[in-house]
């Protein structure tokens, strides 16, 4: 049998979803809750600590508890890809203007706050099986993050891996002040003459670590989509891989894939 906190969090949450509590509206004081329910004050204030934990209410400190604003939403299809490959020779100018994440997101550039950083490192086991590459690799290891400006939390956590002799003819590309390139990845790649002939993603799902729950700002009991990409070029080498932390209460996976007619 459920708990009384339990079925007032369950008859909030429903107008929550339902939509008759909007984003932003502000919900009854603890008092009055408590008297609609005919529960004790600490009951209401458990149910309501429920829905916080859930993301769909936030307390404003001598305000009250309001109706939190839906996250921004990424889509991202595997069609992404050739949309990037498509503007790899447009004039810089274009390049500029959007970037993936407006992609996904529907935002403009100027929506959104960029931060990337930049380190070489030796390549682990694990990373230098999947690129193959031997153990020790030099490596240019990059992680980026990027928000909308009105949200605190980043979309994702992406840590992306290239072979530093491969770049090398390109001193720009070990530069993170460079950053963000007009065109991505595939520019960059493109500027020392390497051309993607197909990229691979792998998905699996799990409970996120304390400090990823923590930077994507998830409600409790949300799973992250762990997306590994694998960029290959024309001579089949693995020239970037990406692994790529998703929070699962705000991203769509999509996958069109086309079929050849009888």
């Amino acid at each position: 049998m459920p708990k009384a906190y339990e079925v007032i969090a369950d008859d909030l949450r429903r107008s929550i979803r339902e939509g008759r509590r909007k984003p932003g509206d502000r919900l009854p004081s603890e008092t009055d809750l408590a008297g609609h329910y005919k529960r004790s004050v600490p009951t209401v204030q458990n149910a309501l600590r429920v829905l916080h934990e859930e993301g769909l209410i936030d307390k404003q400190h001598g305000r009250g508890n309001f109706v939190r604003l839906p996250r921004t939403m990424a889509r991202r299809a595997n069609s992404r890809h050739q949309w990037e490959k498509g503007r790899v020779h447009e004039p810089v100018a274009e390049r500029a203007q959007t970037g993936a994440t407006e992609h996904d997101t529907g935002l403009v550039l100027d929506d959104l706050v960029f931060h990337a950083s930049y380190r070489e490192i030796e390549a682990p086991q694990d990373i230098a099986e999947a690129m193959g590459v031997p153990e020790g690799t030099a490596l240019v290891e990059r992680t980026y993050r990027t928000r909308y400006a009105a949200e605190t939390a980043p979309f994702n956590l992406v840590t992306s891996y290239l072979v530093r002799d491969m770049i090398a003819g390109n001193p720009d590309l070990l530069d993170e002040t460079k950053e963000p390139w007009p065109g991505g990845s595939q520019n960059q790649l493109y500027t020392v003459g390497i051309e993607l002939d197909r990229i691979e993603e792998r998905v699996t799902a799990r409970p996120p670590t304390p400090e990823e729950a923590d930077e994507l700002e998830l409600p409790r009991g949300t799973s992250v989509l762990v997306l590994r990409k694998t960029s290959h070029d024309l001579d089949d080498r693995v020239v970037d891989l990406s692994d790529i932390i998703l929070p699962g209460d705000r991203t769509e996976l999509l996958f069109t894939t086309p079929l050849e007619r009888w």
